[in-house]
């Protein structure tokens, strides 16, 4: 979409603008609605001591598009707001009306009851945190920076991973998001000189020949000069494939925070995990065999977790059946983990294909600077091509982003979190006599916390919401949240504010 202004599906957001004011009839009245960008919407709460800093809740206003094939397939019209009394069905439900609402209908309330706040709080609803946030949490942040400043805010609290009950049905295990891994688009283009299909090269490279070493068959003898883009791309994603990032395991990282939560507390976690844990407090070879181990058990999650990871989602390239393409692309995505950076796994992906380029004696260019190796002399690989080809990687949308800063662990934001989490469902009919644990977690994702990272150091991504709650998850079809999970939220909310209103 083009900027606010200058596209006109943005004014859907007006629409909202009207619903909520009209809802919410106090949060309007009493507060400072602000909007910033035309419709992102930030309202003021002041409070009586200035002297302390405020309490930022942020969410999105935007959601996800429904693909009108899969319209049959919803029980309830995905924006019918159907409720059956049980679940409330449609898009944007759990990702993030569902938050957007339940934050409004708490200072609603609190508004009815006459409450006066001690400590500012300020709420945020962005407008694409579903697409980029260059439109919203941007101008937003500019916004509450030029009136605030750097590191004005006591708290954020954002839309994220709520809780689960995969430790037995005694116990709850809640994990809110204290980090977020960074994020790479990589895209990695081939050109080369086209041609008839009628009368191809012979062959590029078999994707089969190629070994995990990058080493070609010992009867290669070179190229001819119209060699294919898409089998030099399909070589290169095999060779992306075939070097993964290697998992890494730190006592300053979440991730070991999380493990160690974990091994304490999941009765599925055999005794000789739990010692090796306990002893990788201290010891680095016992860190080194932890982090193997938990990798092995877990595969899916800690494999995730302990790397960046990396995936092609985006492929193209060709435009006839009988034409060879002149260019052929793929985007990979990488989730950046906690340990790394934009920068290290750039000079990954440079390491990993600067071999391709050679072997196809392509000229080679990565991230804006020229890589290509000198012209050997002979056919063999390095030689470039006399018609000319090149390798290029670039970040394809201009959205590289570092791994977060980790929230504290050990301050009072993080202990008032917990606490306010585990009264909230102490307090709650279908929890009361269960334990609940609490454990930091990386976020996989990102959400418009990326970009309040100078507002505060202390930054929760938690949704009120168990593994239970949401009918079919999130993004997807039938999209629905079950209404006394709602409800809870809406406790939860009340009490976080209550709770830092009163905290020094």
């Amino acid at each position: 979409m083009r900027p606010v202004g200058q596209d006109p599906r943005w004014e859907v957001f007006a629409g909202l603008h009207a619903f909520l004011k009209e809802t919410f009839p106090l949060v309007h009245a009493r507060l400072n609605v602000t909007t910033v960008n035309t419709y992102n919407l930030v309202m003021h709460w002041q409070g009586n001591d200035l002297s302390r800093k405020p309490v930022l809740i942020i969410g999105h206003q935007d959601v996800v598009p429904v693909d009108p094939a899969t319209l049959h397939q919803w029980e309830h019209p995905p924006y019918s707001g159907h409720y059956d009394g049980t679940w409330l069905w449609g898009r944007g439900s759990c990702d993030d009306k569902g938050d957007v609402i339940s934050t409004l209908l708490a200072m609603e309330s609190l508004l009815e009851e006459g409450f006066q706040p001690e400590r500012t709080i300020v709420l945020a609803f962005g407008i694409d945190e579903e697409s980029s946030g260059k439109e919203g949490a941007d101008k937003i942040y500019t916004y509450l920076n030029a009136r605030y400043g750097r590191d004005s805010f006591a708290v954020l609290l954002d839309e994220g991973s709520g809780y689960g009950s995969q430790f037995g049905e005694d116990t709850i295990f809640v994990v809110p998001s204290t980090s977020e891994k960074g994020y790479l688009d990589a895209l990695v283009e081939v050109t080369t000189p086209g041609g008839s299909s009628a009368i191809p090269p012979p062959h590029t490279v078999c994707m089969s020949s190629l070994s995990s070493s990058n080493t070609l068959p010992l009867t290669w003898t070179g190229f001819p000069s119209t060699t294919k883009a898409i089998g030099i791309l399909s070589s290169s994603i095999v060779a992306l494939e075939s070097h993964p990032h290697a998992p890494q395991l730190h006592r300053t990282n979440t991730a070991f925070t999380t493990i160690q939560c974990t091994t304490a507390h999941d009765p599925r976690i055999p005794q000789t995990l739990r010692d090796l844990a306990h002893a990788a407090l201290t010891s680095d070879s016992a860190l080194e065999q932890l982090k193997h181990a938990m990798i092995e058990f877990d595969p899916t999650m800690y494999g995730a977790m302990l790397r960046t990871t990396q995936a092609v989602d985006l492929v193209g390239g060709g435009v006839r059946a009988n034409a060879l393409p002149e260019r052929a692309w793929a985007v990979v995505n990488l989730r950046i983990a906690e340990h790394s950076s934009v920068r290290e796994v750039q000079e990954h992906l440079v390491k990993t294909l600067q071999p391709v380029a050679e072997r196809f004696g392509l000229e080679f260019k990565a991230f804006g600077k020229n890589l290509s190796v000198p012209v050997l002399e002979g056919n063999a690989p390095g030689r470039k091509d006399e018609k000319g080809g090149m390798l290029r990687i670039s970040d394809a949308f201009g959205t590289a982003l570092e791994p977060s800063p980790p929230t504290p662990l050990d301050g009072e934001p993080y202990k008032l979190l917990a606490g306010t989490v585990k009264a909230t469902l102490r307090e709650s009919k279908r929890h009361q006599q269960k334990n609940v644990i609490v454990s930091p977690v990386v976020e996989n994702g990102n959400t418009d916390t990326r970009a309040y990272w100078n507002l505060t150091r202390h930054i929760f991504r938690y949704t009120h919401l168990g593994d239970e709650d949401m009918y079919n998850g999130l993004h997807t079809v039938n999209e629905a949240v079950r209404v006394d999970a709602l409800l809870e939220s809406i406790q939860f909310l009340t009490m976080f504010i209550l709770n830092w209103d009163e905290a020094d």
